[in-house]
Parts: C-alpha cells; structure tokens; sequence
C-alpha cells in the first residue's frame, strides 16, 4: 500500500497529471495538475513504480466502468464483478471509495478513453505483462453478465489497438478468463485453450507455454513491474489456473 500513502501524503501528485491524474485527482477531491517528471537522462524519475501503481489502479477502475456501459447499461452482474475484484484486492475505506468513484467517471458520455488509455501505456513504460494484467482483468468484468455483447468486444479490440496487442490477443484471453470462471468442472480441452496450446502440440511445445504464461503472472513481478501490491492477489489466481491446467494436462499425457 505504499503507492497509496504516498499519494495521500501528497508527494505523488507533483508528478502526476494528464488525464489519469484528473481522474485520481476527482476521484479524492484533489486536483493532480502537473506532469509527468523526467531525469536528467530521460528515464522516470524516482517514484517510477509508485506512479505505475498508481496510473494501474486509476486505469482499471475507470475503463472497467466504461467498459460496463459499453452495451448501453450496466448490469448487477458486472457491478458484482467490479465489486469482487475491489474485496480480492482488500481495499481499504479510502481505496474502494476512489475506486468506486473512477468506475462511475468512466461511465460518463464524456469519458476521455483514448486519452487515458495512451497515458496508461505511457506511464507503463514498455511493461507489456502489466498491460496484459490490465486487459485481462477487463476482458473478466465483460464476462461477469455471461455474454459478450457485440460493442463491448469492439471496444477491447479497440483498447488492444492502443495498447499494442492484437485482436487474436483478446479472442486468447476470452478463452482464458472464462475457462477459469469454470474451474469446478474444467475438461482437458480447456486446458490446453489455457496455455494457448493444442492437443496436437507436443511435450515441449506446451512446457514452453505454460513456463511463458507463469513467467508472464508471477505476482512478484509483477508487482515490482507496477501492479498494485493489492492486486497480488488477482495475479496468484492466474498462476494457480495455469498450473492445474498444465498439471491436467501434464496428467492426461503420462
């Protein structure tokens, strides 16, 4: 929770602004109107994770909101689901009362995306299994109501665009997330979809993915790459998914 008590201390606000920091800034009743500070040698000055962390939780709230309305309402379930990730992540008081408040922002008609969006790349700095993070999170709160609606698979085909994955990347990880929301009766072909395997593939084809898929979750990592430490939680899950489906997989062959 450093992040956190470094922005409610006040020092993170000087050196965050944009669209994020508007967001972050409303969502607390401050106003978050700098810039992003640079070194001398161009890099992120110190701070760096904390701002990610901070610019991670702002994202995700805000654009899991957007994401919500994107069918034109937003149903109890995806609400749910909003709420089920903010008590995995064990949020305190202040943190579930900002979050809430971003996931109502992006549901406003006015809702800066694009400009969020690129900002949040931004701030990632070229960590791509963070940016993973943060789309697979979004792709479960669209799966929360049981289907997919046809505009809100538009508007993660366009997120991926801005943020540099594909739209065969987002097919993948609709195939992940909702196998996962079946691990009680999880089937073999499940779990090869998991690892983004097939039947087909051989021994070391499928040990290649699945230690590339754990490496890509690994809570630790992500972590010091800039995931909210509250959200270690969501990453463990991941991993653990990950390894019963190699495990099943692993159990099938022998």
């Amino acid at each position: 929770m450093a992040w956190w008590g470094t922005l409610i201390g006040g020092t993170l606000g000087y050196m965050f602004g944009g669209p994020l920091g508007a967001l972050l800034g409303a969502a607390l009743g401050r106003n978050f109107d700098s810039g992003i500070t640079l070194n001398s040698q161009g890099g992120f000055s110190p701070g760096e994770t904390e701002r990610v962390q901070a610019a991670f939780f702002t994202a995700t709230f805000s654009i899991m909101g957007h994401i919500a309305k994107a069918d034109g309402q937003v149903s109890n379930d995806e609400i749910a689901s909003a709420k089920n990730i903010m008590a995995q992540m064990q949020l305190d008081a202040g943190q579930r009362d900002a979050a809430i408040k971003l996931f109502n922002q992006g549901k406003q008609a006015d809702f800066p995306l694009e400009d969020v969006l690129r900002q949040f790349k931004r701030e990632c700095h070229g960590r791509r299994n963070l940016v993973q993070m943060f789309i697979q999170i979004q792709v479960t709160t669209v799966l929360a109501d049981g289907e997919v609606h046809p505009q809100e698979k538009k508007l993660l085909y366009y997120i991926a665009d801005i943020l540099g994955f594909s739209h065969q990347h987002i097919d993948q990880f609709f195939r992940f997330s909702g196998g996962q929301q079946q691990t009680s009766a999880a089937t073999l072909k499940q779990a090869y979809a998991r690892l983004g395997v097939t039947e087909a593939d051989d021994d070391s084809t499928i040990k290649k993915a699945y230690r590339r898929l754990i490496n890509q979750h690994h809570p630790d990592k992500l972590v010091a790459k800039g995931l909210p430490e509250e959200m270690m939680k969501l990453a463990t899950e991941k991993t653990q998914q990950i390894q019963k489906a190699y495990d099943l997989i692993k159990k099938s062959r022998d």
